[in-house]
């Protein structure tokens, strides 16, 4: 069964850190770039930050050296530590493939809320 399940988030005040995890089943997840996303009420889905299944990494520039993903393919789970956060990274963030081609269903997602 596919399934992706995101979890890790929160209420933090600004400068604070969390860290999300998002764990996958049924699919071939240590062949597929992953990414993560995020999309605040009233915006589009964007990219957050993705990583290949090597292990490279690209980013948004508004997350620059604030966010940082990496992923365990033995356990077929990715994460993305967040430090810094600002009230306008308040969205619910959600994983998935990178590429579109190999999306699956999205999940539940998991709210993160900066705010003091």
């Amino acid at each position: 069964q596919v399934q992706l399940v995101e979890s890790g988030g929160g209420l933090v005040q600004p400068g604070g850190s969390l860290r999300l995890s998002c764990a996958t089943s049924g699919i071939a997840f240590r062949i597929y770039a992953m990414a993560w996303y995020r999309q605040a009420p009233g915006k589009q889905r964007e990219l957050v930050e993705g990583i290949s299944s090597g292990g490279l990494t690209n980013y948004a520039e508004s997350v620059k050296g604030r966010f940082t993903i990496s992923r365990d393919n033995a356990e077929n789970t990715m994460y993305l530590q967040m430090n810094s956060l600002k009230p306008e990274d308040t969205a619910v963030y959600y994983c998935n493939a990178a590429m579109e081609r190999f999306r699956v269903k999205w999940g539940q997602g998991t709210q993160v809320t900066v705010s003091s």
